[in-house]
């Protein structure tokens, strides 16, 4: 099964972080203090416009994840995966993301695997701002899908079938 993985642009330049919490920034401290600030109000002015941007790109990550996963339908595999980075709060924000689509064509049946890569194209360029990932992943499923369409010809062809009134074939036929 091919599988390719859908992701923001330039994921952001903050340090990625994983569910387990490896690779994370180390929440600022106040005085020694090891526990993370509880609220923004005795964060400075800097920290709180750190907070809003992350919390700014938390939205775009997680949106455009999602705007993946509602166009992938059951091509999608496991949901949307996240990148983390922890915030001066001490809080969680998504700064990337992947949404992993089966891209496999469907063995012998080159109608499916048309109908397949319309929606794995489709997917791939749902959100607002396709980041180049999904661009690629978009001409891969468009090449796939063209082929099956050869495909499909060449049967329809080889057994005789009538083309449908107005196909390709029948057009040039």
């Amino acid at each position: 099964m091919d599988v390719a993985a859908l992701s923001p642009s330039a994921v952001s330049p903050a340090p990625s972080l994983d569910r387990a919490g490896s690779g994370a920034q180390p929440a600022k401290t106040e005085k020694g203090n090891t526990a993370a600030k509880a609220d923004q109000t005795r964060t400075d002015p800097a920290e709180q416009a750190d907070i809003r941007e992350l919390k700014k790109r938390d939205r775009e990550v997680r949106a455009h994840e999602s705007a993946h996963v509602a166009a992938g339908g059951s091509h999608v595999r496991g949901g949307a995966s996240f990148q983390f980075v922890t915030g001066p709060d001490g809080r969680l924000y998504a700064t990337g993301g992947e949404v992993s689509i089966d891209t496999a064509p469907i063995p012998d049946d080159p109608e499916a695997t048309i109908l397949k890569m319309q929606t794995v194209r489709q997917a791939a360029l749902a959100p607002a701002q396709p980041s180049p990932q999904d661009r690629s992943v978009a001409a891969a499923a468009s090449q796939a899908e063209a082929q099956a369409q050869m495909e499909l010809a060449r049967a329809r062809l080889s057994g005789n079938e009538t083309p449908a009134p107005g196909s390709f074939i029948n057009d040039f036929a």
